[in-house]
């Protein structure tokens, strides 16, 4: 039985993102190939706030769409065989549908729930929704792809 939450050193086995550009700090609420939460802790010193704006930190919306897609990865990385996502990438295809409904100010939680829509063969389709208490911050619709690694 797979664990419904995974903490960032076990997120770090399943996505190549590091810090300073893995903004994911945990999975929750993992249901495989259909849906998780990614959690994002935002600091007042995450690295984007010194230029975004430094007089009034507000979380670049393309991060938000970002955190999306590794909280996708993640979710994506966990719910299958590892030797099918071993020496590969998940890349962004599309992103539509693209919300930005509330800014997203430190220090916050950011919760982006992910759902798996549809997966034909390496293609994937999500929707997501990030969240604050309970207050809707953002939404997308994407599709990504798995590929392999490119080793030159």
């Amino acid at each position: 039985m797979k664990k419904k939450e995974i903490n960032l050193s076990e997120i770090e086995k399943l996505i190549p993102h590091r810090k300073p550009l893995l903004l994911i700090d945990s999975l929750v609420d993992i249901v495989p190939m259909i849906s998780a939460t990614g959690i994002m802790n935002i600091k007042k010193s995450d690295f984007f706030f010194q230029g975004h704006f430094p007089d009034q930190a507000v979380m670049p919306g393309v991060l938000i769409v970002e955190a999306f897609g590794q909280t996708a990865a993640a979710l994506t990385a966990y719910s299958v065989d590892p030797e099918i996502v071993k020496n590969k990438l998940v890349y962004l295809m599309t992103v539509k549908e693209a919300k930005f409904r509330k800014p997203v100010f430190p220090p916050n939680k950011l919760e982006l729930k992910v759902k798996a829509v549809k997966a034909l063969g390496k293609v994937w389709k999500y929707e997501g929704t990030a969240m604050i208490k309970n207050d809707v911050m953002a939404e997308a619709v994407w599709m990504a792809t798995i590929v392999d690694k490119n080793d030159s």
